[in-house]
C-alpha cells in the first residue's frame, strides 16, 4: 500500500510540474514567459538609484495593468498597448529627480542569463521581454517576469531585499500542505 501511495505521489509531483511547465524542452520554456528589462542610463551611482525609483514606480502602474491577464499574449497585448503610459510613469520619475533624458519602452526578444524567482530557476536564453530603456540605456539594469507575475509584489530602492512573489508557486506549494 505504501508502495503505491508513494508511486501516485510521485506521479502526481511530475504531473504538477510538468503542467506548469517547469520541466520540459527549453526553447519552448521561454515562450511561456514575459520579461521585463530596466536598462539605466549608465553605472554612475545616481543613473542607478534613479532606476531603482523609475522600476517602483512601473511595477506599481503595472500591477492593475497586467492583473487580469490570464496568457502571455494579453499581458503583450496590455503592455504594448500602454508603452506611452509606461514611458509617462518613468519619465515622471527621471524629471521629478532632474533628468534630462527620458525613457523608452518596447517588447523584444533577447536574451537573459540564468535567474532564480522565489525558487523557479529561468535558464539563460532568449526571452520576449518588456523592455525599458532610460537615456542612453548604457549601465546595469534589472529584470523579472512580468507573466506570469512573479515580481510584483515588494521593492526596495536598492533592490536587496526586493520579495519575489509567484502565483505559480503558491498553488503548487499550497497543493502539498
Amino acid at each position: 500500500m505504501k508502495n503505491i501511495l508513494l508511486t501516485f505521489v510521485l506521479l502526481l509531483i511530475i504531473g504538477v510540474i510538468t503542467l506548469f511547465g517547469l520541466l520540459g524542452n527549453k526553447e519552448t520554456e521561454n515562450t511561456e514567459y514575459l520579461r521585463i528589462h530596466i536598462r539605466a542610463n549608465s553605472n554612475s551611482e545616481i543613473d542607478q538609484s534613479v532606476k531603482y525609483k523609475v522600476r517602483d514606480a512601473v511595477v506599481e502602474a503595472m500591477i492593475p495593468l497586467l492583473s487580469d491577464c490570464q496568457t502571455k499574449k494579453q499581458a503583450e497585448n496590455v503592455i504594448s498597448n500602454n508603452f506611452s503610459y509606461i514611458e509617462s510613469v518613468a519619465n515622471n520619475v527621471l524629471k521629478t529627480n532632474g533628468f534630462n533624458y527620458i525613457s523608452k519602452a518596447r517588447l523584444a526578444n533577447e536574451e537573459f542569463p540564468t535567474r532564480s524567482y522565489d525558487g523557479i530557476v529561468f535558464e539563460q536564453g532568449f526571452y520576449d521581454a518588456l523592455i525599458l530603456d532610460l537615456g542612453e540605456a548604457e549601465g546595469n539594469n534589472w529584470w523579472c517576469v512580468v507573466y506570469p507575475p512573479l515580481c510584483f509584489l515588494k521593492t526596495s530602492t536598492n533592490g536587496e531585499d526586493a520579495i519575489y512573489k509567484s502565483k505559480l508557486v503558491e498553488i503548487i506549494k499550497s497543493f502539498f500542505n
